[in-house]
Order: C-alpha cells, then sequence, then structure tokens
C-alpha cells in the first residue's frame, strides 16, 4: 500500500510541476491565429457559469488550427479547473458508498484513496484526449458547434454525440477521433497501476464505456448551453 502511496504522490507532483510550467499564463495567445480569428471567443468559458467549456469553437466560421502550445494548454485548463476538485470528491463518494474497488478500504483514508484515484482518471483522460493524442496524430481536440444551422434538435444531438468518433485533422478534414478513443483508452490503461482490483477486461471495457460516453454527453451539453441560456437565463434577466 504503501508503493500505491508513493505512485500517487509521484504522479500528482509530477502534474503540479508540469501545470506551473505550462499554466502560467490564463490565457495564453495562440501565436497559429492572429488575435482577430480566435473561433471561441464568443463561446462562453463555463457552462451554467461553473463547468469549463475551453475547448469549443464555431463550426460556421472558417477554420484555423491550433498549435501544440495550445492544445495542452486546453488539457491543463481542464484538469486544473476548480470545478474538477468537487466532481473528483463526487465520484469519490460514490465508489466509497458502493464499495468500488475494494483495496482501498473505507473510512478517512479509504475516501483520500478514492479522491485521488478518481482526481487521477480526470487528468489522465483530459491529458491524453485533448492534449498528447492531438499532438502526436495532429487533431484538433475543439467541439466544434453547429448551433441553430445544423438543423432539428434531433440532428444536433447526433452530430454532437458522434464527435467522440470524428473530429477534425489539424488540416480541417473530418478524420476518425483516435484522440478520444486512444486517449480514453490509454488512460483506462494506466489506471490500472493504481485499480489493482480492477484489472480485467470487463471492468476495463466498462470504464472506457463511461468515459467516452461522459464525453459525448459532454458534447450534449456543449451544443445546446448557448441556445438553454438564451431561452432561460437571459429571459429571466429581461423580466427583472
Amino acid at each position: 500500500m504503501k508503493i500505491k502511496a508513493l505512485k500517487l504522490k509521484a504522479f500528482a507532483a509530477i502534474l503540479t510541476f508540469t501545470s506551473a510550467v505550462f499554466a502560467q499564463d490564463p490565457t495564453p495567445p495562440d501565436p497559429s491565429q492572429p488575435a482577430s480569428s480566435d473561433q471561441s471567443a464568443s463561446i462562453d468559458k463555463r457552462v451554467f457559469g461553473v463547468l469549463p467549456n475551453y475547448r469549443t469553437a464555431d463550426a460556421n466560421t472558417p477554420y484555423q488550427p491550433i498549435s501544440a502550445k495550445r492544445k495542452l494548454w486546453i488539457g491543463f485548463k481542464d484538469s486544473f479547473d476548480y470545478p474538477v476538485y468537487f466532481t473528483s470528491a463526487v465520484f469519490a463518494g460514490f465508489n466509497q458508498l458502493s464499495d468500488t474497488s475494494p483495496q482501498f478500504g473505507q473510512g478517512v483514508e479509504g475516501f483520500a484513496k478514492r479522491y485521488a484515484a478518481s482526481y487521477a482518471d480526470q487528468t489522465l483522460g483530459n491529458m491524453m484526449t485533448e492534449s498528447f493524442y492531438p499532438i502526436m496524430f495532429k487533431q484538433d481536440p475543439r467541439y466544434f458547434r453547429v448551433g441553430k444551422n445544423g438543423g432539428s434538435t434531433m440532428k444536433r444531438t447526433g452530430y454532437a454525440l458522434t464527435r467522440v468518433f470524428i473530429c477534425r485533422s489539424d488540416k480541417g478534414t473530418p478524420v476518425f477521433n483516435i484522440s478520444e478513443i486512444g486517449g480514453n483508452s490509454t488512460a483506462v490503461a494506466i489506471s490500472n497501476l493504481y485499480y489493482t482490483d480492477n484489472r480485467n477486461l470487463h471492468d476495463n471495457v466498462q470504464k472506457l464505456s463511461i468515459q467516452i460516453g461522459t464525453d459525448a454527453l459532454s458534447n450534449v451539453l456543449k451544443e445546446f448551453w448557448p441556445d438553454i441560456k438564451e431561452r432561460f437565463f437571459k429571459k429571466k434577466t429581461k423580466d427583472n
């Protein structure tokens, strides 16, 4: 157990160091684009004012690729933004109640280990799918929102759900989303280092399905958040 704890501490130390290197500037300019061509400038950086939304872009504007530095920035922002610490606690709490991964035990120590594991899951998934794999395979990690130009609600929902399988290359062409599938698969494989009770094929497939499914639902939320905001929140503000 001491060895596992040391692995988690080393992992956290590496992430903290690298985040300090790449995330010193909260909104670094992308050198591959002119300042006026930022596709996501008019898109909220937070859904419901809380959930991070740093990788949503407008599909209705001319495509501009982003640099490797920007891809790293996106992954770090999603991994170290404050809501991640709360969602990690929620997942850890559910896993504690259901006694998932019993090797962690119960009590405060068990919760702390589940919290560290949950946070590691999210960080690994973010960095693999939004930074490392997009850089290696020259893919764009952003979600390109089609908006009302995308057609009916059903069509837009289908589009959003399938973006976990289809993304844009750095040339702007549609390609198989190896960053999503391969990145999450790698994250799940690495997680076997600390999920010693869940190293079988069934559990790994289940974890991978949950991560991909969560990302697909996240895309749906990103697609419709501006519509929700316009319909409910802006209307409420005007009434007041």
